[in-house]
Parts: C-alpha cells; sequence; structure tokens
C-alpha cells in the first residue's frame, strides 16, 4: 500500500516551489516507510510512497514505459490488484513485457492497452494516476467503492491530487480554509460522495475517473450497482455467498509479507478468519495469525450498554482455538488511550475531527500492534451493509422514515438526539448550520440515484434502498477511517466482503432471505455455518468496543473543563457554553452519561486541536 500526490498543469505549469514535491513526500511518509520517489517533467510532477508488499525489491514507482527511447506514461498507484496476474498473462499475449513481477507494472500496462477504460478490468482497491507527457494528460481513477482514497483540487487551470487531503495541502494553491458548507460536512453521518470539509478540496468518488486535458477536465462513473431479479432458492444462495467469499479471501491473502486476520470474534470478522484458515491449510501454509483488540480489565468489569452484550475476546478465542490460529490479544490501557501523542497521531491521520474518540485511538493502536507481527491484515469490514446487519435495518420506526436510517438512529437515541457529536453545540451555530436541510438534501440526491425493480414490494424496495444507501453514504466513511488509522500504523488492510462480484450479488437478494430464520445477516450465518463455533455463530451483532473505566471520562472532562476555561480556545464561538458548564455540573453531581454522549466532548476536544494546531482558517 502506498501515498500517491502530484500536480499537472497541461496548459500553463502550476506553480509551485522547488521542494513542494519533498513536502507532499514528507507528509505521506507514513503511507510509504519502504521508499519514496519523484518524476517530474515542465508540465507534471508525480509523487510516490511506498509499502512494500508484493514484488518487495521491484515495482518501484513512480513507474514509467518507454517508447522509442521516450518515456509516454507515468504511473503513481496505490493499490492491490487481486486479478494482477490473470491480466498479466492477457497483456504478455498481446505483446506487452514485464520488468517486474509487481501489480503495478500490470496497472501501467492495463493502461497503454485500454486506455481509461482499463480499470473495468481490474479487481481489487486502487487509486492511480497516469500522465502521459506527449498528450499532456492525466488520468486519475478510483476503484469502485472508494476502498482506496483519492482527493483533488482545480487550481489556475491544472490539478493537484493526492491520497489524503494534507498532500494537496502541501502544494501552495491549496489552502486549508473551511467555511460553512464545510462545517456541515464535517458534522454530517452522511456526506456526499465527493464532498469534503476543505472548501478546494474535492474527493474523487468510488468508480470514477477523471481526465485532465489542455482543454480543460472531464470525469466518468464507471461501476455502479445494478438491479437486477433474484431467481436463485435459498440452498443455491447460501452456496453462492460461501463461493464468492471463499473465492475474495482466498485472492486476498496474495502476498509477499506476513498477513493477519483482525479478529473481533463477531460474525464478519469470525467468518473471514475461518475462511482464511482453510485457504492457508489448503495451500500448505499457515497457521492463520488473528489479533484482537481489548482493555485492561474490559471482560472481568464489563457493562452491557445498547448495542454490547458481552466483551470479544472471549468470542475471538474461540475461533482461534477453533481455527487452529496463531492468535494474539492486543491489551490497551487507559494511559494507552489517552496519550497526547496518540490522539495527535490520530487528527493528523484523519485530516480532520471526528467524535469516535477512544475508538478511533484504539483502533489506530490495534492496527500498530498488529504492525508489529504483520503488514497486512484482512477485515470483516462492508458485511453489515450487504447482509444488513445493523440494528435500525430492524427497527420499523428507524428505517422506514423518510431519512438516512442510521441518522434517524441517532435522534432516537438520547445520547444523540442533537446529532453525533453535535450536543454541545450553541444554537445559533445550529441555526445556521441547518443540518436536517443538509440531510434533507443529501437524502434525495441519494434516493434518486438508487437502481430498482419494477413490481417490488414495499418492504423489499425499502430494504434495497436501504442497502444502496449504507454502501454509498455509510461505508465510505468507515473505508476511509480504516485506511487511515492503518496507513499511519504502516499496516496494509484489506477487506474482503468489498469484492465487486459479491456486494452486486448481495445487493439483489431479498431482504426476506438476508433474515430468513428470524435474525440479521442469517443468510452470511448460514453460508459459514459449519466453520464456526455455535457461540459465535449465534453472538448478536457488537461495533468496537470502547472503554468503560471511569478515569478516561475524567480525563476528558478535566480537558473540556480546561477548553472552556480558556478564553482563547477557538471552539468556543461554536459552543454553547452554558450548556457546556452545565454538562460538566451535572457530571460532577454524579449523573451517569454514557459513550454516546461522551461523543459530544470528543468532538469538541478535536475541534479545538484542529482549529489550534493545523493552520485551519473558518470563514463561516
Amino acid at each position: 500500500m502506498c501515498g500517491i500526490a502530484g500536480w499537472a498543469g497541461p496548459g500553463t505549469p502550476l506553480p509551485a516551489a522547488p521542494d513542494t514535491a519533498e513536502a507532499m513526500v514528507r507528509v505521506m511518509a507514513c503511507r510509504g516507510p519502504d521508499g519514496q520517489g519523484v518524476w517530474r517533467d515542465p508540465h507534471a510532477t508525480l509523487v510516490h510512497t511506498r509499502m512494500a508488499v508484493i514484488d518487495l525489491t521491484g515495482g518501484a514507482q513512480p513507474m514509467t514505459a518507454e517508447e522509442n527511447g521516450e518515456e509516454i506514461a507515468v504511473l503513481t498507484y496505490c493499490g492491490e490488484i487481486y486479478n494482477f496476474r490473470e491480466l498479466r498473462t492477457e497483456l504478455t499475449g498481446r505483446g506487452h513485457r514485464f520488468r517486474t513481477r509487481s501489480d503495478t507494472e500490470v496497472v501501467l500496462r492495463s493502461y497503454l492497452e485500454w486506455g481509461g477504460a482499463c480499470v473495468e478490468r481490474l479487481e481489487g482497491m486502487f487509486a492511480f494516476a497516469v500522465w502521459e507527457p506527449r498528450e499532456r494528460r492525466l488520468f486519475l481513477a478510483r476503484d469502485r467503492f472508494g476502498i482506496k482514497p483519492l482527493y483533488y483540487a482545480v487550481i489556475d487551470g491544472g490539478i493537484v491530487f493526492g491520497s489524503e487531503p494534507k498532500a494537496l495541502l502541501a502544494h501552495p494553491g491549496v489552502r486549508p480554509v473551511v467555511d460553512l458548507d464545510g462545517l456541515r460536512v464535517l458534522f454530517s453521518m452522511a456526506r456526499a460522495p465527493g464532498e469534503t470539509v476543505y472548501r478546494q478540496i474535492r474527493e474523487l468518488p468510488p468508480a470514477h475517473t477523471l481526465t485532465l486535458r489542455p482543454g480543460g477536465h472531464s470525469s466518468r462513473r464507471w461501476f455502479a450497482l445494478e438491479a437486477t431479479p433474484h431467481t436463485d432458492t435459498l440452498e443455491q444462495t447460501v452456496g453462492t455467498v460461501r463461493e464468492l467469499l471463499e473465492d475474495s479471501v482466498s485472492r486476498e491473502l496474495s502476498s509477499d509479507v506476513p498477513l493477519s486476520v483482525m479478529l473481533s470474534g463477531g460474525l464478519d470478522s469470525s467468518s473471514v478468519a475461518a475462511l482464511a484458515a482453510r485457504a492457508l491449510a489448503h495451500r500448505g501454509e499457515g497457521p492463520v495469525r488473528t489479533s484482537t483488540v481489548t482493555y485492561t480489565g474490559y471482560s472481568d468489569n464489563f457493562q452491557p450498554d445498547l448495542v454490547r452484550s458481552a466483551p470479544d475476546s472471549p468470542y475471538a478465542r474461540a475461533v482461534a482455538e477453533h481455527t487452529g490460529a496463531e492468535h494474539r490479544e492486543i491489551e490497551l490501557t487507559t494511559t494507552d488511550l489517552t496519550d497526547p501523542e496518540a490522539r495527535r497521531t490520530v487528527l493528523r491521520a484523519q485530516d480532520i475531527p471526528a467524535p469516535f474518540g477512544d475508538m478511533d485511538t484504539s483502533t489506530y493502536q490495534a492496527f500498530a500492534g498488529v504492525r508489529r507481527h504483520s503488514r497486512v491484515a484482512l477485515t470483516g469490514e462492508s458485511a453489515d451493509e450487504i447482509f444488513g446487519g445493523y440494528s435500525w435495518v430492524h427497527i420499523p420506526d428507524l428505517a422506514d422514515e423518510e431519512q438516512f436510517p442510521w441518522v434517524a438512529f441517532e435522534q432516537w437515541h438520547p445520547g444523540t438526539r442533537a446529532g453525533l457529536g453535535r450536543g454541545l453545540l450553541s444554537p445559533e451555530f445550529e441555526n445556521r448550520l441547518d443540518m436536517p436541510g443538509y440531510y434533507a438534501d443529501r437524502y434525495a440526491q441519494a434516493m434518486a440515484g438508487i437502481p430498482r425493480l419494477a413490481g417490488e414490494s414495499p418492504g423489499e424496495r425499502r430494504a434495497r434502498e436501504i442497502c444502496h444507501l449504507h454502501l454509498t453514504h455509510w461505508l465510505p466513511r468507515l473505508l476511509e477511517r480504516n485506511d487511515r488509522l492503518s496507513m499511519v500504523s504502516g499496516l496494509e488492510v484489506r477487506v474482503p466482503f468489498c469484492d465487486h462480484r459479491l456486494v452486486q450479488y448481495a445487493y439483489n437478494i431479498p431482504a426476506e432471505m438476508k433474515t430468513f430464520d428470524g435474525r440479521e445477516k442469517s443468510l452470511l450465518r448460514a453460508a459459514v455455518r459449519d466453520l464456526l463455533p455455535e457461540e459465535v455463530l449465534d453472538r448478536p451483532k457488537a461495533p468496537f468496543p470502547v472503554s468503560q473505566d471511569p478515569t478516561y471520562a475524567k480525563t476528558l472532562h478535566q480537558e473540556f473543563h480546561e477548553v472552556l476555561e480558556d478564553p482563547h480556545s477557538p471552539v468556543l464561538p461554536l459552543l454553547d457554553t452554558v450548556a457546556s458548564r452545565d454538562f460538566l455540573a451535572g457530571l460532577r453531581e454524579g449523573d451517569r452519561q454514557d459513550w454516546l454522549h461522551r461523543m459530544n466532548v470528543e468532538m469538541v476536544l478535536q475541534v479545538n486541536t484542529w482549529l489550534r494546531d493545523h493552520g485551519v482558517t473558518l470563514e463561516v
């Protein structure tokens, strides 16, 4: 996995300081600890930082292709192409000659052979840029579901691009200005594809390409889910899901460096771990490595909450024992979670604040723990999106509302009725944000793009809509979070449930078949029933664990108190200071506040640090 960046001005070259490319390399160093490269000509500069996973000695970038001694194309690429061996064979038959064993060269040669249509042949996760010096043409591309990030800014007739906003902000033509629209994106849990917090920066949406020529730029969507009738029986459907998932996991085990599975003990990650163990055993390799994150004393002192009925560790151990895994538990302390440097690292990695607090910090530290023995990790991300695992899918009063169902869940829960992380904002600022209007607009746009089948019942129609909404407006945030927090740890994360063949198939499975036994994800449970212990198969869904140590909350409250008492705190103009002080007073009097209430404080603290330390200019 890697970091990519650069800029191109096909007409007039974009102005930039001589050390701009090197600045881009520095800010993306965590994405590429194994090598860095810069390619330049008068009209373009391409930057690359490399994390070597396949062909460790080859595959250096930016990678060039020559014709008659002239460079005709230059590639900077991030990702993994799981069908690169098949494509290499096909391209060799078409006359291409390869110098490396890397998938990087397959991407470059695919572009030379098929042009921009090459993306339709690539199976995997990717973001890349190709510059053609003779045509002065820049081509940007992103994978089907946006597993790998790619951002761009249009300035002075050219484009600056990069894997992360911080790479673009290293260019003098891009500034960290945030306006009211940007703050709406910041506080949103359902931003539209392409939106970012920073005024100048856009995200290239998943399954899109962008082409820059001397006359301007244009974009194209090259993949979309299709609505087709599902004619398979239940037995056939279970078999097909198993076959597709087996193939996806097997292909994503390809690596020239140590690999493991992030194992929570839930159905999704346990399925990946069990299938990985079988695939490795079949190859005469293994055992599979697995890792679980927990907190000191967590299992002994666990208290159930709204969405977690039990700690992860016992279930993860059961799966590890059942599959013969080489298992590790990454135990974090409250000191780990409150470590100022770790929290600053998380904020720098994500470029913007988030309300998830210790979940982000512990995820980053879990990835860092895995990195001590592996450089690649598989996760169970996106199974909930395609198999209907979220609680709000199965609460009719929430699922049937004319809005994003997880936003309806926010408004239903007492800790987040003002919005996740927005509970301490001032009424005046909330009115200016107009998040209800923002959500209504984004929801209408999202609904307009959903493919449907004629003749569906209202229930099936709504289930299809929710699945699509999850894949386009919820999953991207989770994928972005995983990418940033894993990359800053030096770890590549893969997501077998995001295989486009599996997602396309699952999208058209009727909801009643996905829950044929009356439980969430019963279809997935049936597909892997022979692989997992019964206690794991019967376990209800539980999200990532949060700390229940009251010391953690006390630390946050003390920091929040210091922010409120400092008249120079940049977040103060956004807050309801009276409500904030009442909140702290209530805590001192013993009011119990759960982790969802805690997110309001987490968000305020992060926004304050972001405004103070990251050079952000607010224009609101």
